[in-house]
């Protein structure tokens, strides 16, 4: 048994899947750990949710790779607010930023009265396990952490993220080829409330899509 003690994302907080990803965030290692089972921590662990970034320390087995970690001790000190459409045609900066054949992320920033307070980041699904997008961002396959420390393009950390997929979670067969972020930072206003308004995604309200990333 040993411990490691860090900042992490937190990813996988879904009703269906009683554990949750812990993204470090200096460096490629996912943890999952158990989200249940613990006592004086366990009201900080009720209240995690995909996107927070917390101060922790887990124990466990680093060559038993079936077995989830523990929390030992764990603080939420900051987050993004993550929200989720599922469905949803793209935004046309996302249509006009997409060449056919990409597999590499391509990146846009996006302006509110000239200055920059965003990016909408294309992600191909061509390198996706699956091709599955969403599943890939709630169960933090897919690397985000530069991503949100420093929104590219604008270079401020990201305050809230919409994660927009053209087609659901548990799809076979993708209408299109991408996935589409759209990252802004603490700058943005008017902006961030109109892809709100036009994703059904307000603000203090969970978005995310139901289904068990285990079973796609």
């Amino acid at each position: 048994m040993v411990e490691r003690s860090g900042r992490f994302r937190v990813y996988r907080v879904v009703e269906s899947v009683r554990h949750v990803n812990l993204q470090a965030v200096d460096s490629a290692q996912l943890y999952t750990v158990y989200e249940s089972g613990y006592a004086d921590i366990q009201p900080a662990v009720d209240d995690l949710t995909t996107g927070d970034l917390v101060a922790a320390t887990l124990a466990g087995d680093p060559d038993a790779d079936e077995e989830p970690w523990r929390l030992t001790d764990v603080e939420r000190v900051g987050g993004v607010a993550m929200d989720f459409a599922v469905g949803v045609e793209p935004p046309d900066v996302a249509r006009e930023a997409w060449t056919p054949g990409l597999t590499e992320p391509v990146v846009t920033v996006l302006e509110e009265d000239g200055e920059p307070v965003g990016a909408c980041c294309v992600q191909p699904r061509d390198p996706l396990p699956g091709g599955a997008f969403v599943p890939n961002v709630l169960t933090g396959v897919l690397p985000l952490e530069s991503t949100l420390s420093a929104v590219p393009g604008v270079g401020g950390p990201a305050t809230e993220v919409l994660v927009l997929d053209p087609d659901q979670p548990d799809a076979t067969s993708y209408s299109l080829p991408y996935g589409v972020l759209v990252c802004f930072t603490a700058a943005a206003d008017r902006l961030v409330a109109e892809f709100r308004h036009r994703y059904d995604c307000p603000r203090h309200e969970d978005t995310r899509p139901e289904f068990d990333p285990y079973g796609v």
